[in-house]
């Protein structure tokens, strides 16, 4: 069995958790998520805990009961904590707006980049060259901090663009005579 799968998972007071026949809801102050319930792993819950067993012994099924119970943990922290992302701009003149649901970037281009956050989602820019992104939702947290960073990438000489605030850059040297 799944390493990560044979973890039961524990549920913090104020989270609520019901496991229905087609999908799993998590409930809390963060909001709701739903997931999709697969007919390869069995959920049971008792005594304040989740547990992820495997329906049948093939492969698939112990492989698919430790994403299911890691899935349903992230949902868990989600909605109790939530998740965030920070990014940093480096580069002269570079600076992030945010304008309620919208964030605002000058990033070196002729024209302003706005984007725009889905439901769920906040952005709050503590200094003009820093984001962070706020969520129950992990996976789309760290896909708008994806699609923010694809805006301008670190480039590999000067160190320019957006990065997330933990990432290292290794800078190139340049071609000498």
């Amino acid at each position: 069995m799944s390493r990560v799968g044979k973890m039961p998972v524990t549920i913090p007071a104020g989270v609520d958790v019901s496991v229905k026949s087609d999908q799993i809801s998590v409930k809390g102050s963060g909001g709701t998520l739903s997931l999709a319930q697969n007919a390869l792993v069995k959920v049971s819950s008792n005594d304040g805990k989740l547990s992820f067993e495997p329906a049948n012994d093939s492969r698939e099924a112990n492989a698919m009961s430790g994403t299911i119970r890691q899935l349903v943990n992230n949902m868990v922290v989600g909605v109790s904590k939530g998740f965030e992302k920070k990014l940093s701009l480096v580069g002269v003149g570079y600076k992030a707006a945010a304008a309620g649901s919208k964030l605002n970037l000058a990033v070196g281009y002729s024209h302003p980049v706005n984007i725009e956050m889905p439901a769920g989602i906040t952005v709050a820019t503590p200094t003009p060259t820093e984001v962070v992104i706020k969520g129950a939702d992990r996976q789309r947290v760290g896909q708008i901090a994806a699609e923010i960073r694809a805006v301008r990438p670190p480039e590999p000489y000067k160190g320019k663009g957006i990065r997330y605030a933990d990432e290292k850059i290794t800078i190139k040297e340049t071609k000498k005579k």
